[in-house]
């Protein structure tokens, strides 16, 4: 990949404007699913938020040469629908090349990083709905931590609703992904409890002030038949970081089942698998779809 990232390189200093010409160029996706009728997005928007661990290794995702890589692989397997990602790494994969026919989904906000003081102050540094547009791309996606105690979740809130709008705006689809968060011992954490999980459902689908293009990103939790009830509009699976690969492929491929879910947004547990086949992980994931 070294060749591959000096090119890249060479391209940025000496024509930085191929990275609009590439998007302009691109086949956009026809939908985004694939032909089964489901979503398989990979989601490579971890490291903007300073997240880069995967497992013990606290700097997995740093080497962007290696990242790329894994990306590229997955986005060649078949039934792989998209990607989720930065500007940064949309922009590497525009001059590789390898968005072609895919739907790709900007990320808006990353500035809450991960375990800083300010993480629920997830501010909108990151893509917007006018630049998604006018790159060609299919939607943005935005965090949302819902944080009873913190004085800068009203913000987040409103923030999230703005996007939403701007994005409906412009026929574009608004991927949010809530939690509801709490303080403790000065870490921020997310509570994966299907009563909490179901209160941010309910509260995130009624942000904006349309609700027509906007999707959800959600965990699978426990009972997520009474989960998703909470919510008519279309949700997609996140996957996070797996520890027990057999586990997490059988609980999605129960949560596939269900009426609203379109598909998978998945990132380190099939970029970084255990076993360090990143083939064999997507391939596994879009069998159950």
């Amino acid at each position: 990949m070294t060749d591959t990232v000096r090119r890249i390189v060479a391209r940025r200093v000496r024509e930085p404007e191929a990275i609009a010409e590439a998007a302009a160029a691109r086949v956009r996706a026809e939908s985004p699913f694939n032909d089964r009728g489901a979503a398989m997005i990979i989601a490579a928007d971890h490291p903007a938020r300073g997240a880069n661990a995967v497992g013990g290794d606290a700097l997995a995702m740093a080497d962007r040469g290696e990242l790329l890589e894994r990306l590229c692989l997955a986005l060649e397997r078949p039934g792989v629908t998209g990607v989720l990602a930065t500007a940064d790494v949309l922009d590497d994969l525009l001059l590789l090349g390898v968005l072609e026919g895919k739907t790709v989904l900007g990320s808006m906000n990353r500035t809450g990083l991960a375990g800083s003081s300010f993480e629920v102050d997830d501010r909108f540094a990151c893509y917007d709905a006018e630049t998604i547009a006018r790159m060609g791309f299919d939607g943005g996606k935005m965090l949302t931590r819902i944080c009873l105690s913190d004085p800068a979740t009203p913000g987040v809130l409103e923030n999230t609703a703005r996007a939403i709008g701007d994005l409906a705006d412009r026929r574009l689809i608004a991927m949010v992904e809530p939690f509801l968060s709490e303080w403790s011992d000065g870490r921020l954490r997310n509570d994966l409890s299907p009563e909490a999980v179901i209160r941010s459902i309910t509260i995130a689908a009624g942000l904006g002030r349309t609700s027509a293009h906007t999707w959800l990103k959600l965990p699978v939790v426990e009972d997520m038949e009474r989960v998703l009830a909470a919510s008519t509009l279309p949700a997609v699976l996140l996957g996070g970081e797996v520890k027990d690969a057999d586990a997490a492929f059988s609980a999605w491929q129960k949560a596939l089942a269900l009426p609203t879910v379109q598909g998978l947004v998945v990132g380190r547990s099939l970029l970084y698998p255990h076993d360090g086949d990143v083939a064999k992980a997507v391939d596994t994931a879009v069998g159950l779809l």
